[in-house]
C-alpha cells in the first residue's frame, strides 16, 4: 500500500498526498517506515499565527492569489479547533478559501488540533514533511489562533507571520511575551479601521529592544485582506525574508521535543495500561507496596 502512495506523492499526485496525510494522521501501521523514506527537502514553510478573528484565513486566500500569479504551487495546512463531538476539524473558516479548492497549483487541508495546546496539530511536523515531498514551492501553515504559550509555529516555519488587527492593543499586552518575540513579520490586517496607524506606532514601541538589536526592526505591513490591499507588499516582504536564509535557532528545540515524543511512544508501545492496573491491583494485596519500586522494577528483566 505504502510504496505506490510514496511514488504518487513524489510525482505530485494530489490524491496520493491526501491519502498519505490521512494515514499519517491516524498512525496507520507502516507510517514510521513511510516517513523514513521521505527525501530531505528545502521547501520553505510560511507560518501564519495570531489571535482568533484577525483574518488569517482571508489573508492566506489573498497570499494564494499572489503565489498563483507568480506561477508557484502551494500546500496550505489550516489547523482548526476540534469538534467536541468527533474531534474533527471545525471547517467554518475554510469558506474563505473556496476559490482554490480545485486549482491545480493549490492543495488545502484542514486539520483538527485534537487537544494540542500549541495552536497546531499533534502530527503537524510529519504532515508538513509529507507536503514538502510533494513538489510544492511553498507550504503555508495557519494556526488555530495563539496565546502566550502557544508558539510552536516558530520552530516549524522558516518565516513566522503574526497577524493582528488595530483593536488588538489589550491582547498584545497579555501575549507579547510570546508573540512579540516570535514574529519575523507583523501584519496589521483590517487596516482600514480607525486607529490603525496609531496601533502600528504603539506596536513598534512594544518590540523587545534586544530583538531589534540582534536582527533589526521587524517589518510591519498593513493589509486589508478582504480587498487584497497590501498583500503584494506582504508577499514581497516574505520572499525577502526567506531570501536571507536565516538559521531558525528554534527548530532544534521543536525537533528535539518531537524526537523525545517518538522515542517515548516507541518504548511505551508494549505497555498495556489494563495489564498495568491488574499487576498493581495484585501487588496492593501484599504489605509494603511501593509505587516507585514497582515502576523501577517494571521495565527491568527481573521486574515482576
Amino acid at each position: 500500500m505504502w510504496q505506490p502512495l510514496l511514488q504518487g506523492l513524489l510525482d505530485g499526485d494530489t490524491k496520493s498526498l491526501a491519502r498519505c496525510i490521512s494515514l499519517v494522521e491516524n498512525e496507520v501501521p507502516g507510517t514510521e517506515a513511510f516517513l523514513q523514506q521521505l527525501p530531505a527537502s528545502s521547501v520553505p514553510v510560511i507560518g501564519l499565527t495570531g489571535p482568533p478573528g484577525a483574518g488569517k484565513s482571508t489573508l492566506v486566500d489573498a497570499l494564494l492569489k499572489q503565489l498563483v500569479t507568480d506561477g508557484k504551487k502551494a500546500a496550505v495546512l489550516c489547523v482548526d479547533p476540534s469538534s467536541p463531538f468527533n474531534l474533527g476539524a471545525v471547517l467554518g473558516d475554510r469558506i474563505r478559501m473556496s476559490d482554490w479548492y480545485n486549482h491545480p497549483n493549490v492543495f488545502i487541508r484542514s486539520l483538527a488540533t485534537r487537544g494540542s495546546l500549541g495552536g497546531l496539530h499533534p502530527k503537524i511536523l510529519e504532515i508538513t514533511d509529507v507536503c514538502k515531498a510533494a513538489g510544492f514551492d511553498y507550504v503555508i501553515v495557519e494556526t488555530v489562533g495563539v496565546g502566550q504559550s502557544e508558539i510552536e509555529i516558530t520552530g516549524l516555519a522558516d518565516v513566522t507571520v503574526v497577524v493582528l488587527v488595530p483593536e488588538a492593543g489589550d491582547e498584545i499586552q497579555t501575549m507579547k511575551a510570546g508573540l512579540m518575540e516570535i514574529a519575523d513579520l507583523f501584519v496589521i490586517n483590517k487596516a482600514d479601521r480607525p486607529d490603525a496607524d496609531r496601533f502600528v506606532h504603539n506596536l513598534r514601541l512594544m518590540m523587545p529592544p534586544a530583538r531589534q538589536q540582534e536582527r533589526g526592526p521587524v517589518p510591519i505591513v498593513k493589509t486589508v485582506a478582504l480587498r487584497h490591499e497590501g498583500t503584494a507588499e506582504l508577499w514581497n516582504e516574505i520572499r525577502q525574508y526567506l531570501a536571507l536564509g536565516r538559521y531558525n535557532e528554534r527548530r532544534p528545540w521543536l525537533l528535539a521535543e518531537k524526537a523525545f515524543q517518538l522515542i517515548q511512544h516507541r518504548r511505551m508501545k508494549d505497555v498495556n495500561k489494563a495489564e498495568l492496573k491488574d499487576r498493581i491491583a495484585t501487588q496492593l494485596q501484599e504489605p509494603g507496596f511501593n509505587l516507585y519500586r514497582f515502576v523501577a522494577g517494571f521495565a527491568s528483566p527481573a521486574g515482576t
